[in-house]
């Protein structure tokens, strides 16, 4: 396994489109994480061995800064010519990687994220992937009638 640095994101351009979030990242290309995203209102720990992705939109959801998580293939170069950012964690580490967006490894492969969009000042998604399935999720402002925590399994 070779080592991976952390690599600070750039802006990237965001559209919420019906069936899920199209990111164009900063040399022009186009991806989009398809589904509508789950609603989360309090920690999300997503399965081991999943690729994870953090996107944070700013207030007019039209733009973002997108981080992933731990990942160990895509070359730092790549990274920033995309202007996609990392963070790599050891087991038992948190950081916080946007005003109101913590990533934690809790151990057992899995990560966890928990955000507050309030403090984030824009809508916060997270998708879950790997070379069979992924997942959205976004986390929204919990409800009073009580917390909820998504456990991805």
């Amino acid at each position: 396994m070779s080592a991976r640095n952390d690599v600070p994101p750039s802006t990237v351009g965001v559209e919420l489109l019906d069936y899920g979030v199209a990111v164009e990242y900063a040399d022009g290309r186009t991806t989009v994480y398809r589904g509508v995203p789950e609603p989360v209102t309090d920690t999300l720990t997503t399965p081991p061995k999943k690729e994870t992705h953090v996107l944070v939109t700013d207030p007019t959801e039209t733009e973002g800064v997108m981080l992933y998580v731990n990942d160990l293939k895509t070359h730092d170069d790549i990274l920033e010519s995309t202007g996609v950012g990392r963070v790599v964690l050891d087991d038992g580490e948190a950081e916080e990687i946007f005003p109101g967006v913590t990533v934690r490894r809790p151990g057992g492969m899995r990560t966890e994220v928990e955000a507050d969009p309030e403090v984030a000042r824009g809508r916060v998604f997270v998708f879950v992937e790997d070379d069979w399935s992924e997942q959205s999720y976004e986390f929204v402002a919990d409800e009073a009638d009580g917390s909820e925590t998504a456990t991805e399994e």
